[in-house]
């Protein structure tokens, strides 16, 4: 039986105890063997929804045989006699996940299909076809915060001398929205932005599946990287955030042309302590608790339309990039307004400095957009930070080096910084700049 790399890993304190018993004739877990009172209410919930879904799943017709199963990495023939109660809810990373776990009889050959292809035709032809009897099955209001696949199959390598047939898994975890909106997608596009900003794994390493390449997109430049977003803990959907309802200020007008000036470069000198100015009634309101990520959902189901003509009119005048839309998320128990951007400056190969790519990203490139960007959005809606990702282009090609520089900046000095009252450094020195996710310090005038 191969190693399974969603319990092993992803699931480090799955908070269950489940007796390995021979399958059930119900064909799924029984509340009675998990210890987890808020997984074991789930099951209780969903008991009757699952045992349909587990049914329907069964007698789907796949290209190969497909079974569902507590194991991964089964040989076919201990297959069709295996446990095969292959749905169950389950914690990852402090998130409540309807997991559905299967192998599938396809045998890959490595000469004619690369890994990505390998992943991408199980995606299409296993994971797709499940999701849709799951979307089906159970209603979009369930009471997790997403569905994960680990689906477990076949590869083969011919050489002169001998054949090898390994396995290969592969881990999908996607948030409850957009499990529904992957399900109802209906072209490659739409399909390939859900997956970018959604968890994926190929045989336990992060993987950038590409529905349309021989080679997988580079990790680093996708939106769930820019940096991952750390989970905050969640059961079953019970934050309880009120929301008023505002809108984007998508009818601000904008200038014909933005500033060409970038902000101050010098920051102030070193005695100098001036005292933020204090909050107006147009701030935000502080948050009053650690926001969850179903908070974040809420808010991106809310302004959906007005997100999507944000992204619109942003791709135009902002250097939005088009696979990663302007989103709501979590980052450090506060709700944040996520937005990416491709860099108009061309920058030399990657051993040149990273911290004067920072401070020339943010001083000529995303500085004189930000009165803009921030002008076009509600001061009523209630986040506390704008996360601006800037995407650098290292070296050339389409699949050349690239780097992410994330400036998180707090609204009220994002605020103050736009109208002239506090510097560049006095924003980034209240702001959290990551590159590739790792977190760095940022002097603007040392790096000159």
């Amino acid at each position: 039986m191969a190693h399974s790399f969603w319990r092993s890993l992803l699931f480090p304190t799955l908070g269950l105890a489940v007796a390995f018993s021979a399958p059930s004739a119900s064909a799924q877990v029984s509340p009675a063997e998990i210890l987890n009172p808020d997984l074991k209410a789930l099951e209780e919930t969903y008991f009757p929804q699952l045992k349909a879904l587990n049914q329907s799943i069964s007698k789907t017709k796949f290209p190969f045989p497909f079974y569902l199963s507590r194991y991964v990495g089964l040989d076919p023939a201990q297959q069709a006699e295996a446990d095969s109660r292959g749905l169950e809810f389950v914690r990852f990373q402090d998130r409540v996940i309807l997991k559905v776990t299967g192998n599938y009889n396809a045998a890959y050959d490595t000469n004619r299909m690369t890994q990505n292809e390998r992943a991408a035709n199980t995606f299409r032809t296993v994971v797709l076809p499940i999701l849709a009897l799951t979307t089906t099955t159970l209603s979009q209001d369930i009471a997790c915060d997403g569905i994960g696949f680990e689906i477990s199959y076949h590869v083969r390598s011919r050489e002169r001398s001998y054949d090898f047939e390994g396995k290969e898994n592969l881990v999908l975890v996607f948030s409850r929205v957009d499990a529904w909106a992957l399900s109802g997608a209906t072209t490659d596009p739409v399909r390939q932005e859900i997956l970018n900003r959604n968890k994926i794994y190929v045989s336990g390493t992060d993987f950038g599946l590409s529905l349309t390449e021989r080679d997988p997109l580079n990790v680093r430049a996708l939106p769930r990287s820019i940096p991952a977003k750390p989970d905050a803990t969640s059961t079953a959907r019970s934050s309880t955030l009120v929301a008023r309802s505002p809108l984007l200020n998508l009818n601000h007008p904008l200038p014909a042309v933005s500033p060409a000036v970038a902000a101050p470069a010098n920051p102030a000198p070193a005695n100098a302590n001036p005292s933020p100015s204090s909050p107006k009634d147009s701030d935000p309101p502080p948050a009053l608790s650690p926001s969850a990520p179903a908070d974040a959902e809420r808010l991106n189901e809310k302004y959906q339309a007005q997100l999507a003509a944000l992204a619109k009119e942003g791709a135009t005048r902002f250097h939005f990039v088009d696979y990663a839309p302007p989103a709501f998320m979590v980052f450090r128990d506060q709700i944040a307004l996520q937005m990416t951007l491709r860099n108009s400056i061309q920058f030399g190969p990657v051993k040149g400095s990273i911290y004067k790519r920072a401070a020339q990203s943010f001083d000529l490139f995303l500085a004189p957009q930000l009165k803009d960007l921030s002008d076009r959005i509600s001061p009523d809606i209630e986040f506390q930070l704008f996360d601006f990702s800037v995407l650098n282009k290292l070296s050339p090609g389409a699949k050349g080096t690239s780097e992410a520089i994330e400036f998180i900046c707090p609204r009220t000095p994002l605020k103050q910084f736009v109208n002239a009252e506090i510097t560049n450094q006095q924003l980034l020195d209240q702001s959290v700049i990551l590159v590739n996710g790792v977190r760095i310090a940022l002097n603007l005038q040392l790096v000159e």
